[in-house]
């Protein structure tokens, strides 16, 4: 019974680790080779497109000039639309709203939910008016995209490509 738990217990981390080696993985801070300023708006982003090197290890410093709370989230198509369902349930739990984010609730339901923490490397979430930075290594040749997952942001268009020469 011991094995089995354990399998159940580790087959997510692989799934989760395997993903996201798929996409590259978190930059060394002290490798940057570009830094890109990204302005986010109401479903869009500025720039909308972003070309990077194989291997080139990008510091990504985004600022959220919308109304609403934005994603830039750097993950395949496949993966965004997987994550989708997470934030929606992050809507549903009221920790995402409109124009914040309830982090004391987010901190309480991450407890049960890690999903709920929105802890990614790949990806920050923003209130209006504020600021953050993804250090990334894109070590991969996948068909990558950068996208907003809040509910209805990517359907709307909130999502830029990236060109991995």
């Amino acid at each position: 019974m011991k094995k089995i738990l354990l399998l159940f217990i580790l087959i997510p981390s692989i799934s989760i680790a395997g993903s996201m080696n798929m996409i590259g993985e978190k930059g060394n801070p002290s490798e940057v080779e570009k830094i890109i300023k990204v302005k986010m708006y109401d479903n869009y982003y500025v720039p909308n497109k972003f070309k990077v090197k194989k291997n080139e290890t990008i510091k990504f410093i985004v600022y959220n000039y919308g109304e609403f709370v934005h994603e830039f989230n750097i993950a395949t198509q496949k993966m965004h639309l997987k994550h989708q369902p997470e934030m929606m349930r992050m809507v549903e739990n009221e920790i995402l709203l409109t124009d914040r984010i309830d982090k004391k609730k987010m901190k309480e339901l991450s407890k049960k939910d890690h999903s709920m923490s929105h802890s990614h490397s790949n990806s920050v979430l923003l209130e209006p008016n504020q600021n953050g930075e993804i250090i990334w290594k894109f070590s991969t040749d996948a068909n990558l995209e950068v996208a907003c997952n809040v509910p209805g942001h990517y359907q709307a268009g909130m999502v830029a490509n990236i060109k991995i020469d």
